[in-house]
């Protein structure tokens, strides 16, 4: 059987018994195709052919190309996985990539906004329309609470309790979280119901706290596009993402001190490992401060 044939069996596979993304099955399909240009550039024309220094020689071949080792991890992890299917499906007799280990990958650091780049964006979101009530009330939120764009597009108006002053979050796995809100989003988020949301609403009033201009529960592409049109307002050239924000918010209290079991917590995140990464955030910010300012740092 060809291998272009194979790899078509391969995606079916993954899309019907794995019920992988359109997306993923297209990037699986490119590494794949990738790796098959390669074995043709070696003179290499039937998979039972591959060895383990195939494997290698493609591996540094990705190297050379200056890919990171996240993408070269990625590429492999999909050559592995079709030897695997390839074997489990007994078109071949042995897994060329068994005895292979992936590449170590270095944690990236998540990247973190500055206090002033933090106030500019939240002031460029002002305005007494309906709509940048809701952009404002949605942005405050996000910095105050640090929770995922899901989190915040999935939010209720019951889920805000004004007495207690905190947000109720369903977070990954259906786990709720109570996080506590600052007077700036809750002030933001009152200005929002009162004089936003009703204008919003239309027919029906769905129980949705943020609402689209149809009177439906603003999507999370829709909160992608309301970040970049206000990013572009506060005159930031780097591009800000939601998940920014949130590491952001993780930062700016570790930073003040903050206990990073209750950022932890906050956070939603099930290990505290995950949680220990912004420690690595500030010691790089801290090298960089002494770097530019002791005179003797650079």
């Amino acid at each position: 059987m060809r291998a272009d044939a194979v790899i078509d069996l391969f995606l079916s596979h993954l899309g019907v018994e794995r019920g992988l993304s359109p997306n993923t099955l297209e990037a699986y399909s490119r590494d794949l195709l990738q790796f098959l240009d390669y074995l043709e550039g070696k003179g290499v024309r039937h998979l039972g052919e591959v060895t383990p220094v195939h494997i290698q020689g493609f591996l540094a071949h990705l190297r050379s190309r200056s890919l990171s080792p996240r993408t070269a991890a990625r590429r492999l992890a999909a050559v592995r996985s079709f030897f695997r299917f390839l074997v489990r499906e007994r078109h071949l007799d042995r897994n060329p990539t068994a005895p292979l280990r992936s590449p170590k990958l270095g944690r990236s650091l998540p990247k973190a906004l500055g206090s002033e780049e933090v106030q500019a964006v939240l002031s460029a979101a002002h305005g007494e329309d309906p709509v940048d009530l809701r952009n404002r009330a949605m942005l405050e939120l996000l910095y105050a609470t640090g929770m995922r764009v899901s989190e915040l597009v999935g939010l209720d108006v019951r889920s805000v309790s004004f007495m207690t002053g905190t947000v109720q979050v369903r977070g990954k796995g259906g786990k709720e979280r109570v996080i506590p809100v600052g007077q700036y989003a809750l002030e933001a988020l009152r200005l929002y119901l009162e004089k936003g949301r009703r204008a919003l609403v239309k027919d029906l009033d769905p129980p949705a706290l943020f609402l689209n201009r149809s009177g439906k529960r603003l999507t999370r592409q829709g909160f992608w596009k309301i970040l970049k049109q206000v990013t572009r307002r506060a005159g930031l050239q780097k591009d800000v993402t939601p998940h920014m924000i949130r590491h952001t918010f993780a930062t700016h209290l570790l930073e003040a001190g903050a206990d990073l079991r209750a950022i932890q917590e906050m956070l939603g995140h099930a290990d505290i490992s995950t949680t220990q990464i912004y420690t690595h955030v500030i010691r790089q910010r801290l090298k960089e401060i002494h770097r530019r300012c002791h005179p003797r740092g650079e």
